[in-house]
């Protein structure tokens, strides 16, 4: 009873700390003004959701439903009824990756290992690298779907239904694409696992969200244009619309053909696997059935961004590798056996592809003016609309109306225009923002209520 009580207690702390990690690396990102749209958008939908407000996004241009059918925004508003904070985001996405490793604990004991193995299991999925780094990639839902589906595997071979469904309906609810890894993942537990039940009720719930959100939700809150400008145009060779891209697809596969294998994809799949390689054998990685449509959709895809452990694309194939190499490890057949190698090569595979790295460089780029910035912001006090440059809309997204897309003649339908002329960002140039200071300071319509640092904060006259 000791020793089981030490493992446990071992075992919280290491997931509270790597919660805490999380929390205060995406925290310290933000603060350092280094977030940017992709957070606005789901702060400010959330935040509008709690309000009782009509979840239209002043970023993107549209409902926040249109953009993945993700209605687990709606819960998640909950927490802005406590009190409105983007930390919120960071907290739940900091607590669901790392609270990962309570299922991967439990599926290694599940499995037959010993104790020792199980907490070394767990470290190998906190330290493989998109989990740090999709933490740092703002906030996206997809989080919340890497325990769900660990959970969902767990207690199907407990043969707990209620909970293997609550686990996939939460999964669907993070991202309409997630509906693809939730099928695939029926097939492996029918065909593989022998749980034919739990399959059928993934395989089923899987394609009908497919279905309904796709042809539904998605058409009746947005727009296919939308959908293109926000989404296919990572796979711009294809067409420009689903049907274009399903007609060359099936009439010209050798285009398809041509980028699958190319040399940025095999970087990519050597990436992805050389974290967990000393844990795969070909008789264990039957559980990779279920990452196929992630991996699938990575390497089809024509966009740089959906090529490398930086972001959080590569999210939902996780698991299905931690099966595998938890699989190989029952079987006896990993590559390498000791504990302290394992957590060696985990460590080593984080410290190469990890970003932390970025707190002594990129992320920095902000401190010379930081102070001003943030003296900036605390003067716009009230919900009114804001016109601002992309990397400071995450910190006042708490209203209708905020945007960074630059277009002088949109410019007056603002009631405060916040510039940093020394980090302009990705939407626009200093030059731009120079020539909206000077057409601002010569009229009577705005009235520059602060400049320091070459920030400029400007309030429309009544």
């Amino acid at each position: 009873m000791e020793k089981l009580f030490q493992k446990s207690y071992i075992l919280g702390a290491i997931l509270g700390i790597s919660t805490s990690i999380l929390f205060i690396s995406s925290s310290l990102r933000h603060e350092l003004f280094n977030s940017s749209g992709d957070l606005a958008f789901f702060d400010q939908g959330i935040y509008l959701i709690s309000q009782g407000e009509t979840p239209i996004s002043s970023i993107i241009g549209f409902h926040a439903l249109a953009d993945h059918a993700a209605w687990i925004l709606y819960p998640l508003a909950l927490l802005y009824k406590i009190y409105s904070s983007v930390y919120w985001l960071f907290a739940v996405q900091s607590f669901a990756l790392a609270l990962g490793g309570l299922p991967t604990y439990l599926l290694a004991i599940q499995a037959g290992l010993k104790k020792s193995q199980a907490l070394v299991m767990v470290g190998v999925y906190l330290l493989y690298p998109v989990v740090y780094n999709s933490n740092l990639c703002d906030f996206h839902p997809d989080v919340i779907a890497v325990p769900a589906l660990l959970t969902a595997v767990l207690v199907a071979r407990s043969r707990k239904t209620a909970w293997f469904i609550f686990s996939i309906v939460l999964v669907l609810g993070c991202k309409a694409v997630l509906s693809l890894t939730v099928v695939a993942m029926g097939i492996w537990l029918l065909w593989f696992e022998q749980r034919r039940f739990y399959g059928a009720i993934a395989i089923f719930s899987g394609t009908a969200w497919f279905i309904i959100a796709n042809n539904f939700i998605i058409p009746v809150f947005g727009t296919e244009a939308a959908l293109l400008n926000r989404h296919l145009y990572r796979y711009s060779y294809l067409g420009n619309s689903f049907a274009e891209m399903v007609q060359i697809f099936l009439s010209h596969p050798g285009v398809i053909i041509n980028n699958i294998f190319s040399a940025i994809n095999l970087e990519y799949l050597f990436f992805l696997f050389a974290p967990v390689l000393w844990g795969l054998r070909a008789e264990s990685i039957l559980p990779l059935i279920g990452a196929i449509p992630c991996i699938g959709l990575n390497i089809l895809a024509n966009h740089i961004s959906q090529k490398n452990l930086v972001l959080h694309y590569s999210l939902p194939a996780l698991p299905f590798l931690i099966l595998a190499v938890i699989a190989t490890l029952a079987n006896g057949k990993a590559w390498i056996k000791q504990n302290r190698t394992i957590i060696l090569w985990s460590l080593m595979g984080f410290l190469v592809l990890g970003k932390f790295g970025f707190f002594t460089s990129r992320y920095l780029k902000n401190l010379d003016n930081w102070q001003a910035t943030k003296d900036a912001i605390a003067l716009v006090k009230t919900p009114d609309s804001v016109f601002t440059t992309d990397i400071i809309t995450p910190h006042l997204t708490h209203r209708k109306l905020i945007s960074f897309k630059y277009n002088s003649q949109d410019l007056y339908k603002f009631h405060y225009i916040l510039l940093n002329l020394r980090h302009p960002g990705w939407a626009a140039s200093a030059t731009d923002y120079q020539n909206l200071v000077n057409q601002l300071q010569i009229q009577s319509k705005f009235k520059l209520q602060y400049q320091r640092d070459d920030v400029y904060l400007f309030v429309r006259a009544n």
